[in-house]
C-alpha cells in the first residue's frame, strides 16, 4: 500500500489512523498542499480533484477518506472493523463520522480558507471567525448526541473505536490548532484524550509524518 498524503490534512489523518488500527504496513508519499504540489502532475493523475489522500492498493488508486475506510473494511474483513454491530449501529457510526467529514471539513479545509483570503478579501480575524463558527455548529450537536447515548461508552459509539472516533480525533486536532474554545465539549474532549493515547492514533499524528 502507498498513501499519498499531507501531514496536516485531516482527511489523510483519518486514513492513517484507519490503516494503523488495521495493522497494515504502508509507504507514504508526501504531497505538499501549501506549496501547491497537489495541483501539479503527477498528483493530478492520481486524483483529478487535486485532493489528498490517495491510497494505492494492489495497483488501484482510491480517493475520499471515508470511501477508503469502508473499502478497507470490505476488502480486508479479517482486519480491525471500522464499522461494527447491527445495521442501526453502523448507521450511527457513519452519521457521526459524516457530520465531521461532510459538514465541518468541506467548509474549513485549506482550499476554502485560501479562497476566502485570496479571492474574497477576508482578513485573518474574519477567517478565524468562519473557521470557529463551523466547528461549533457541528460540535454542539455532536456533544448533545453523546450526552443522549443510552450508555456512556468509552468511545463515540461504543466501547471500541469505530469510524466515528477515526474522524473525531483529526477534527479536534484542528480545533486546537486554530485555538477553538473546547470547554463546552467535555465528552468530545474525553473521547479524544482516550484515543490519542492509543498507538494507532499516536503514530498517525501530523507531527510525525513525512513533510511535517
Amino acid at each position: 500500500m502507498i498513501l499519498y498524503d499531507y501531514c496536516r490534512s485531516s482527511a489523510a489523518y483519518r486514513v492513517r489512523i484507519a490503516l494503523n488500527l488495521k495493522g497494515f504496513e504502508y509507504d507514504q508519499v508526501a504531497v505538499n498542499l501549501v506549496s501547491g504540489e497537489h495541483r501539479e502532475e503527477p498528483h493530478l493523475t492520481r486524483n483529478a480533484q487535486a485532493l489528498v489522500p490517495v491510497l494505492e492498493d494492489n495497483g488501484v488508486q482510491l480517493t475520499q477518506s471515508l470511501a477508503i475506510c469502508e473499502y478497507l473494511d470490505e476488502a480486508y474483513p479479517d482486519s480491525y472493523p471500522l464499522l461494527s454491530g447491527i445495521p442501526f449501529e453502523r448507521a450511527a457510526q457513519r452519521a457521526f463520522a459524516q457530520a465531521i467529514a461532510c459538514d465541518i471539513h468541506p467548509v474549513n479545509n485549506l482550499r476554502v480558507l485560501q479562497y476566502l483570503v485570496n479571492e474574497m478579501g477576508v482578513d485573518a480575524e474574519k477567517k478565524m471567525q468562519w473557521y470557529h463558527h463551523w466547528i461549533h455548529q457541528t460540535f454542539i450537536a455532536l456533544e448533545v448526541a453523546l450526552k443522549k447515548r443510552p450508555k456512556q461508552t468509552v468511545f463515540c459509539c461504543g466501547d471500541q473505536v469505530t469510524i466515528a472516533d477515526v474522524c473525531l480525533v483529526p477534527q479536534v486536532f484542528n480545533a486546537h490548532r486554530f485555538e477553538v474554545d473546547m470547554s463546552g465539549y467535555p465528552l468530545i474532549s474525553a473521547i479524544n484524550h482516550r484515543c490519542i493515547e492509543m498507538e494507532a492514533f499516536a503514530k498517525a499524528h501530523p507531527g510525525l509524518q513525512p513533510g511535517a
